[in-house]
């Protein structure tokens, strides 16, 4: 049933592409994707994204080129497209690009992107706020989220019946279970460094002034209450290496609850690296995420030809056989346009415990670039010494 749901979705996308396509998209061309992050982002549109979209477009050619993990690999997107502009070049060589928050919100500022979303067909399709605002940059109708990346509180419930709902008790269940929960602070992973700022966002007043900005050197000051706070926590909590390192502490019993990126938990567990029987949860008021964006440039050689592969790779069928069955990653869209796409079983294992209400009242977006690095070393030194 979900594959005949997938191929005539698939279909019916064709006809609508090749209709609105224009004579440039037409001809023979070749589509440049540069993307950040790590090989399995090119792999992605290799082996899965670019055929399909060639195979509806036969005279369209997808290449992908990789620039690496990390804000680095955005950084590299960033300086291609600033030195075209520089050169004063007619066309860019860069079609689509796939970054991270911060280089959108850099590249939105200096003019470098084309302002597209509103005219692809599922730009409508997305509402969370991660795809207006960028780490306190308004980048509204630049970028499409290709996924989200979300965490979590992952907790074995052989050694948990009622887990925390709420950063204030889990602090009282970390006091009355010394050593059970383990986070790894702000080194060896994203995980921790979400859950820190997960506990600023709790304990602080201006959580939403982080997030949104205006930035406020003294709004720092409001932190110190906070990071005590955290410190205390810290003594009934275990440190632990990294993301895989919480996860395998986890899974050896050594803790029983910690924060985690919910694609990788459930990659783990697809491995068998895992308890299958682990539980996930968003603890209130939220825990942050971050997605990944696809841009087009500006000055883009084949920009409707880009609009198009932005919309193709957007669409409800391919985010739910692309993104969430292959990656275990939440869709860029809003996730109640994927559920026909998926069968019931992948929609309850992806759903089961962090549900698309939970994303969109408990997901929260990182704070503003200078506030994170702000919280980053205010933690270091009030926290880690």
């Amino acid at each position: 049933m979900f594959r005949r749901t997938f191929l005539s979705a698939l279909m019916g996308s064709a006809v609508a592409l090749a209709a609105a396509l224009p004579a440039e998209a037409q001809q023979r061309v070749t589509i440049n994707v540069m993307t950040a992050g790590d090989q399995n982002m090119v792999d992605y549109i290799t082996e899965f994204l670019g055929p399909q979209f060639e195979k509806q477009n036969a005279n369209v050619r997808v290449r992908a080129v990789g620039t690496g993990p990390g804000e680095a690999g955005s950084q590299k997107i960033w300086e291609r497209l600033d030195a075209q502009k520089k050169a004063n070049t007619a066309a860019w060589d860069v079609d689509v690009g796939v970054v991270h928050q911060t280089m959108a919100g850099q590249m939105v500022k200096e003019g470098l992107l084309d302002k597209y979303r509103g005219s692809i067909q599922s730009g409508s399709l997305v509402t969370r706020d991660t795809a207006k605002n960028a780490l306190g940059a308004n980048v509204d109708g630049f970028v499409m989220p290709m996924f989200h990346s979300q965490t979590a509180i992952a907790y074995n419930p052989a050694l948990v019946a009622n887990p925390p709902k709420t950063f204030d008790e889990l602090a009282t269940w970390a006091k009355a279970n010394p050593k059970k929960f383990g986070h790894n602070g702000i080194k060896g992973g994203m995980s921790g460094q979400a859950f820190v700022v997960g506990w600023i966002y709790a304990n602080t007043p201006n959580s939403q002034q982080l997030m949104e900005g205006p930035y406020d050197a003294a709004a720092k000051n409001a932190w110190t209450p906070a990071l005590a706070k955290l410190k205390e926590f810290n003594q009934s909590a275990v440190i632990t290496p990294g993301n895989a390192g919480t996860l395998d502490m986890l899974n050896r019993g050594e803790i029983a609850m910690g924060p985690v990126w919910v694609d990788m938990f459930y990659t783990w567990q697809a491995e068998g690296r895992l308890a299958p029987n682990m539980r996930l949860s968003v603890i209130g008021p939220g825990m942050p995420g971050q997605p990944m964006y696809y841009i087009i440039p500006e000055k883009a050689a084949h920009k409707e030809a880009a609009r198009q592969f932005v919309a193709f790779a957007t669409s409800p069928a391919i985010q739910a056989e692309g993104i969430v069955k292959r990656f275990n990653w939440y869709p860029g869209i809003d996730a109640q346009h994927v559920q026909a796409h998926l069968d019931q079983q992948v929609w309850n294992k992806l759903f089961k415990d962090v549900s698309p209400q939970d994303l969109s009242s408990k997901g929260k977006p990182l704070p503003m670039a200078q506030y994170f690095k702000e919280i980053l070393e205010a933690y270091e030194r009030q926290v880690a010494n």
